[in-house]
């Protein structure tokens, strides 16, 4: 009986040294944490006294603190973004997703980057890695798409569109998507593999281009109206 008593006191103490090691080990990492947060709190607020490069030494200071807090790459890859710095700001979201490869904030902001750097095959890889049916990323291409001027491809992703809203049951995205799909069908005629154009578009030998284009762009911009 003494025996087992004592064993179980020793067992105490082991489980008792075990939570003690780890809390110690764990209260290091937790504090780097919270200092690197309140950094990126105190570069926010240089940022929107425009005090920019103040802003970027506190978002690097939170990065030595904590290389895996992601708000301070977030912060400053977009503030480089802002001042024109683009291939730092792509730099800056590469580190992000090597030390965060799940940051799904670091990969979409690296995409409008390498858009806006004319990398737009790598913009798409970034902007659809990881979720190919996630509704707003494939708006985002549909919009792409049209600014480039390809639309046989823009109503290609808009039938993405609407199919990964009709899926998900949202009627006000699978409406938008249903109205931009008809117009763009318009648009692109015969070359439509999928769809032939209705056939009262060209009635009276309208051409139906221009007031389409225009309704095209201002649905993608603002949205269709729900039913």
């Amino acid at each position: 009986m003494a025996l087992r008593a004592r064993r179980r006191v020793g067992l105490a103490w082991v489980v008792c040294l075990i939570v003690l090691l780890s809390a110690a080990w764990s209260a290091p990492a937790l504090a780097s944490s919270s200092s690197a947060l309140q950094l990126v709190d105190i570069a926010r607020a240089h940022e929107q006294a425009g005090e920019q490069d103040v802003a970027l030494r506190r978002y690097s200071e939170a990065l030595a603190i904590d290389p895996t807090c992601g708000a301070a790459y977030l912060g400053m890859g977009a503030l480089r973004a802002k001042r024109g710095d683009l291939r730092e700001a792509e730099r800056v979201y590469s580190v992000a997703l090597e030390h965060l490869p799940a940051l799904r904030e670091a990969q979409i902001a690296r995409a409008h980057v390498r858009r806006a750097l004319g990398a737009h095959a790598e913009a798409v890889s970034d902007l659809l890695s990881g979720a190919p049916d996630d509704v707003t990323s494939l708006r985002t291409l549909a919009g792409w798409h049209g600014e480039d001027g390809h639309t046989p491809a823009q109503l290609a992703v808009w039938r993405r569109v609407l199919a990964a809203a009709e899926a998900a049951g949202d009627l006000a995205r699978a409406h938008e998507a249903r109205t931009m799909v008809r117009a763009l069908q318009l648009l692109v005629g015969t070359a439509d593999p999928v769809a032939a154009p209705p056939l009262d578009a060209h009635v009276a030998g309208r051409d139906p281009s221009d007031g389409l284009r225009r309704l095209v762009a201002y649905t993608a911009k603002r949205g269709a109206p729900v039913k």
